[in-house]
């Protein structure tokens, strides 16, 4: 079924296991999901997450991202929000610190969502300080720079500093817009990383001084 990518077949047979049979394993669930949003079915993975929460809540804490990310997907803020707060912290999340770090970036991200703006430029500019991975840099200093500071005011200078510095950094490690793309592109098989092309997409033109 993989192999022909019969992604709707495959769903229905890691259905049958989990919610038949009972079969909570993290691969099985953890497929399962990522299988919802490949038919773009974000609401069919907070279902699953519903379920595993009740059946064996630690496949969630091991593995979060996708489930968060499906939140986005469905344009559920709120719960978004309340799901990334609750899990940013774990420390057994699968991926280690890039993952974590992922964590504390979709929290901002989730707060920048639901106009939270003083909040999520707090968090954004620990990431843009901090974060060593290079996508998260880049969404962070353009997110401070072209959003936030210009809505919370008495951070303008303080956060468009930060962000240039973070642009700098960036700038240093992928020298053009072809090597910022090239990283997307190697990440972007994680839904995760995916579900933001619009942003990235912006943030490559807004790093190496291309118009919006």
């Amino acid at each position: 079924m993989i192999e022909k990518e019969n992604w709707p077949a495959l769903v229905r047979y890691l259905e049958e296991e989990i919610y038949k049979k009972g079969k909570y394993t993290s691969r099985l669930v953890n497929l399962l999901a990522y299988n919802y949003l490949l038919l773009s079915d974000a609401s069919a993975v907070i279902i699953l997450e519903n379920k595993v929460n009740l059946a064996k809540p630690s496949i969630i804490d091991y593995n979060p991202l996708i489930f968060g990310t499906a939140r986005i997907l469905a344009k559920d803020v709120s719960g978004a929000l309340r799901f990334f707060q609750t899990h940013k912290i774990f420390q057994g999340i699968k991926g280690g610190p890039a993952a974590r770090d992922w964590m504390f970036f979709y929290h901002a991200f989730t707060m920048l969502l639901a106009h939270d703006h003083e909040n999520a430029g707090r968090e954004f500019t620990i990431l843009a300080r901090m974060s060593r991975e290079k996508i998260i840099l880049g969404l962070s200093s353009y997110f401070l720079q072209e959003i936030l500071s210009n809505t919370v005011i008495d951070k303008y200078q303080e956060w468009r500093d930060i962000s240039y510095d973070a642009r700098m950094k960036l700038r240093e490690e992928l020298v053009d817009i072809t090597a910022w793309n090239r990283e997307v592109a190697n990440k972007s098989r994680d839904f995760h990383v995916a579900a933001l092309s619009k942003y990235t997409s912006k943030t490559g033109r807004w790093l190496y001084g291309f118009s919006a």
